[in-house]
């Protein structure tokens, strides 16, 4: 099971480009992989930049808990562009989101999956009524249905994250047939007292809450 931290700024619409070049470079120049870090996506949701780092063991664990290579080059480059979130930000690690809720099926993950970033807001304190709206649903058929292999909830501030990693073949299959699912129905009715979509005003569906990757890396070896 792959291991996930997420980190949540502020970014300027529009400079997608030019942080993911940043990137770029580095990944290449550098060796993420001698620390642990085997894949990331970056993503954008109006003015949210989403950083997904992938590891294959929690660093806790593994004992690799040193940042990025080149962590302070990165941050300099990238600074203009991606700026602090959370109104009580002091040092780098206030911007990285807190998990509320994990779940997996039993048994070996399929090899081909994808990975959906989902973005909203959530109300104060409302972390555990929005795991438990997830834990009776995930204890049903809905999962399986969907072709879900794993779901992590984040929040930070006000901002709700939800990682969802599908089979390939059953994200692409049910992308437009899930909101018709009356089990779906429900579990976005209960969420509503608790999270409401990043921006109600540019919001039509499920899909308009959907991240957007506009970079993604995975370790060769």
């Amino acid at each position: 099971m792959v291991f996930r931290n997420v980190i949540v700024c502020h970014m300027v619409p529009g400079s997608e480009e030019i942080v993911g070049n940043v990137f770029s470079h580095y990944d290449q120049a550098t060796r993420p992989q001698d620390l642990g870090v085997i894949g990331r996506y970056l993503l954008s949701h109006h003015d949210l930049y989403l950083h997904v780092i992938e590891r294959e063991q929690d660093p806790r664990i593994s004992g690799q808990t040193r940042g990025l290579p080149a962590f302070q080059k990165i941050a300099e480059e990238i600074g203009p562009y991606v700026t602090p979130y959370p109104r009580y930000w002091k040092n780098p690690s206030d911007s990285v989101a807190k998990e509320f809720y994990h779940w997996a099926p039993e048994g070996e993950p399929p090899e081909d999956t994808t990975l959906t970033v989902i973005v909203g807001r959530i109300k104060p304190g409302a972390e555990p009524d929005v795991a438990r709206v997830f834990g009776e649903s995930d204890a049903g058929s809905l999962p399986t249905d969907l072709g879900v292999t794993g779901r992590w909830l984040y929040s930070i501030d006000d901002v709700y994250v939800h990682l969802l990693e599908q089979e390939s073949s059953a994200a692409e299959a049910t992308r437009d047939q899930h909101a018709e699912k009356p089990a779906f129905g429900k579990v976005m009715q209960d969420l509503g007292p608790y999270v409401e979509p990043y921006r109600p005003d540019l919001c039509h569906g499920p899909q308009d809450q959907v991240a957007t990757v506009f970079y993604r890396w995975r370790a060769q070896d």
